[in-house]
């Protein structure tokens, strides 16, 4: 059986919320101020696109380092557009990795963001059943 993911959010104030993993980590949650939020935290909304850019630059970093790609910074930059109707999924993402190294190799990063997609990341494969997810890439060859 799958290991079992637990967190938690607890109100704190008007709609702040402690989002809490089940380690122990914690993250800000709040509304909007139109919403009647104080825009004092991360909106649940947008802690999806995070999840993704996290799920998906883990893999990929992961599958560069054992090709032994020599990367010396790396970001995933996550864009997304809602639909205009309840319940507001995303209906298109973009994401975007800026890989900085030494000679890295156009193919090793488009096969790891490959296997990211189609295979590892979880986030990825949720999200895909809302929303045409464009993967894209840009290496930046290192100075130093």
């Amino acid at each position: 059986m799958s290991e079992k993911k637990r967190s938690t959010v607890i109100l704190r104030d008007d709609m702040i919320f402690l989002g809490q993993s089940g380690n122990g980590f914690t993250i800000p949650l709040d509304a909007k101020k139109e919403a009647g939020g104080h825009d004092a935290g991360v909106s649940p909304i947008e802690l999806m696109l995070m999840s993704l850019a996290g799920c998906t630059g883990m893999d990929v970093i992961s599958i560069l380092r054992k090709k032994k790609q020599d990367v010396t910074a790396f970001e995933v930059r996550v864009e997304g557009v809602r639909a205009e109707e309840h319940p507001r999924v995303y209906t298109e993402i973009w994401a975007h990795f800026v890989v900085t190294g030494h000679n890295v190799s156009q193919d090793a990063v488009d096969r790891a963001i490959e296997l990211s997609r189609d295979k590892y990341c979880g986030a990825s494969a949720t999200l895909r059943h809302t929303a045409t997810i464009h993967y894209s890439s840009e290496i930046i060859e290192a100075t130093e």
